[in-house]
């Protein structure tokens, strides 16, 4: 007798499939889900063979454990198991570790109905449904891309605009074909935060609110979401959808990842964004791979930006990306004015951080009835506690960092595992009576600042700190839009995408913050950051100006953003990494060595350095110890690839790894494509 074999993928860190067999009468094709036996345990997996069915000699069959059940849920479509076999070979993580961000056990049971009640069934999405009103250069650059929509092939489209000039109105055109021609639609958000102004946005755009898909939403939300994209029943802004598939989602990266039965636009929204770099677990970039999916689904891709990555800039100059630019504010806004403050000449008074030329403005601009915006991007209330006496630093015993001061909760905070203690009433070091002071501004000390120079001025901090929910977010933005604030004091949650007609002032309080250290990007996100903070002023009929507190007016970031010449200052970021092929014209894959004891990293990093790959167009930088040496209680090493674009970076990492054995107790982190360096 013979036997019917399948492959089984895993949601588990494993590169391979199982091979389980075929119970009689069961009839699997590829994508199908499954139950079945792993070890003493059942678990969820994916048919992953697109030839399932082989059949086995008796003698080969009798060691195979049988598949329990198939599932009463969507099978994945060929095009995302062809998504992900694509991101596991490219970020070197395990295959069942990229399914398990597709497929979790939560996902598949049964949608549920409100106990003692039929949820009714809510408008989809109208692509008819009457929208604005759009001007000429925005009616042609939205034509093109309904164009690029309805060839239904792989296209990739970077739209570039200044803040302000309606990108989201354009690119919602193409949704509207997508969604017109039957398709789906995915529009992709760097702020979970910015979730709730975007779902009102494109509920007010198409007369139904879109569904959503964030790390914030319940089991059983997630669960009706993914099978709705599936085709089966679904929600859609939260509310139940009888019958049909989602059409349309606003989602966090991780969305790249739901069952699409038929994608017809992918989205990334401020595409530039490093938010969109997921640095745990499996990691990848989710606007790259948003590319991906694009090409495997045979559908256009958007990526949209007020200031594009270099990377991104660089595809379109050379022809593999679409241009699309819109040089102006819509109707009529004009773009915000942009002064440096120098410090050296108008610092501020001894013991604060905003200069008199900034608080200036903020009470002219009050006065005025309009609001103002402080930035500064560092939560909490002062980055550092330092003993006077003897000058020692509050540190993380997990972390190569210190603590953060959080005044609203008393507590000392680090950032990176989330140690916490009650401020000492001593120097943990000489043991001095109330010795500790805090250094530098967070966003916490700089509101205490504005409630001493303007008392009456009413407040509301904007950070992930206050702000953790999308309820949250929404509350805000609404108490904004209404006008019962006057001064937002944020971190970079605030650079990302609002909207607010009244806001006409932004005051960075520190705008050199990003320049400091060895990352090759940090001028490119430095000016990025700084520009959209400005972009958030002067949206509506009112003027907006934004002024830059720097110590280095003359750096070329800081005249980028006085004169507008972001154009010009990508040109000269890009003529500076061409010769050494850093990226985009080069590529680098980082290798993160970790261990509980620093003796084996060290061994580990020895032995990986011996066997170190040479070859043309390729460099090894390291081993040296990681900028946080330890975190989160393991101590860290790296080693950098440097290569030319045409070295396959992932099949030098491969044969390196496989001739270097290192025990257990070490672990290799690969990152391909980093754009962090800690």
């Amino acid at each position: 007798m013979s036997a019917v074999r399948v492959t089984v993928l895993l949601p588990l860190p494993f590169d391979h499939p199982f091979d389980y067999a075929l119970p009689d009468g069961m009839a699997l094709c590829a994508g199908d889900l499954v139950s079945v036996p792993l070890g003493k345990r059942m678990v969820v997996g994916a048919v992953w063979d697109d030839a399932p069915h082989t059949t086995l000699a008796d003698g080969a069959s009798v060691r195979l454990k049988e598949v329990a059940a198939k599932l009463d849920a969507p099978a994945l479509p060929d095009d995302l198991r062809q998504f992900i076999d694509w991101v596991a070979h490219y970020t070197m993580a395990p295959r069942g570790a990229v399914l398990a961000l597709a497929l979790k056990a939560n996902l598949l049971a049964p949608v549920g109905l409100a106990r003692g009640s039929r949820r009714a069934a809510v408008a989809q999405p109208n692509p008819d449904f009457p929208g604005p009103v759009l001007s000429a250069a925005q009616a042609q650059e939205a034509a093109r891309l309904q164009a690029l929509v309805q060839a239904r092939d792989f296209s990739v489209t970077l739209l570039e605009g200044v803040t302000g000039s309606g990108k989201t109105e354009v690119y919602l055109e193409a949704v509207a074909t997508a969604l017109r021609g039957g398709r789906q639609a995915l529009l992709l958000l760097p702020e979970i935060a910015l979730s709730a102004q975007f779902t009102a946005r494109l509920a007010a755009r198409f007369g139904a609110a879109p569904a959503v898909w964030h790390s914030a939403l319940s089991p059983a939300q997630r669960r009706a979401t993914w099978r709705g994209v599936a085709g089966g029943q679904g929600v859609a802004g939260g509310q139940g959808v009888a019958g049909g598939r989602i059409s349309l989602v606003l989602g966090a990266r991780s969305a790249l990842f739901l069952p699409f039965a038929d994608l017809g636009v992918v989205i990334v929204d401020e595409e530039h964004e490093a938010a969109y770099k997921q640095e745990d677990g499996v990691i990848y970039h989710a606007r790259d791979m948003a590319v991906v999916r694009a090409r495997l689904a045979g559908c256009a891709a958007i990526l949209a930006s007020a200031t594009p990555s270099l990377e991104s800039s660089v595809n379109a100059a050379q022809g593999r990306y679409r241009h699309g630019v819109l040089a102006a504010r819509h109707g009529g806004a004009a773009a915000p004015m942009i002064e440096t403050v120098d410090l050296r000449l108008a610092p501020p008074e001894r013991g604060r951080f905003l200069s008199p030329v900034v608080i200036e403005a903020m009470t002219a601009a009050l006065a005025g009835g309009a609001q103002a915006m402080l930035f500064l991007n560092r939560r909490g209330y002062a980055p550092l506690m330092l003993c006077r006496r003897c000058g020692h630093r509050v540190s993380c015993p997990n972390c190569t960092a210190w603590l953060v001061a959080h005044r609203a909760r008393d507590r000392l905070l680090c950032h990176h595992c989330g140690h916490t203690i009650q401020v000492p009433t001593q120097c943990p070091s000489c043991k001095a009576a109330e010795s500790l002071v805090p250094i530098g501004p967070g966003v916490e000390r700089i509101a205490e600042e504005v409630q001493a120079v303007l008392p009456q001025a009413r407040q509301l901090l904007m950070t992930s700190d206050a702000i953790g929910s999308a309820a949250q977010a929404q509350a805000a933005v609404g108490a904004i839009e209404a006008g019962s604030v006057d001064v937002v004091i944020g971190t970079q949650m605030m650079a990302k995408g609002w909207h607010f007609p009244n806001l006409t002032l932004v005051g960075v309080v520190d705008a050199d913050l990003g320049l400091a250290g060895g990352d090759l990007r940090a001028a490119e996100r430095s000016a990025q950051l700084l520009h959209q903070v400005a972009g958030r002023v002067g949206r509506a009929e009112q003027p907006g100006r934004a002024l830059l507190q720097t110590y280095q007016p003359d750096h070329p970031v800081m005249q980028a953003l006085a004169s507008g010449d972001l154009a010009g200052f990508r040109t000269a970021e890009a003529d500076l990494r061409r010769p050494g092929h850093w990226p985009p014209f080069g590529r680098l894959a980082a290798l993160i060595v970790t261990a509980d004891e620093a003796e084996a990293v060290t061994a580990a990093c020895r032995a990986l350095a011996m066997q170190a790959p040479m070859q043309a167009g390729l460099v090894v930088l390291g081993p040296a110890p990681a900028p946080f040496a330890m975190l989160r209680g393991r101590h860290r090493w790296r080693f950098l690839l440097k290569a030319e674009r045409r070295v396959p970076v992932q099949a030098v990492l491969r044969d390196w790894l496989a001739r270097v054995p290192l025990p257990r107790s070490v672990r290799i982190i690969i990152d391909i494509d980093p754009i962090s360096f800690l």
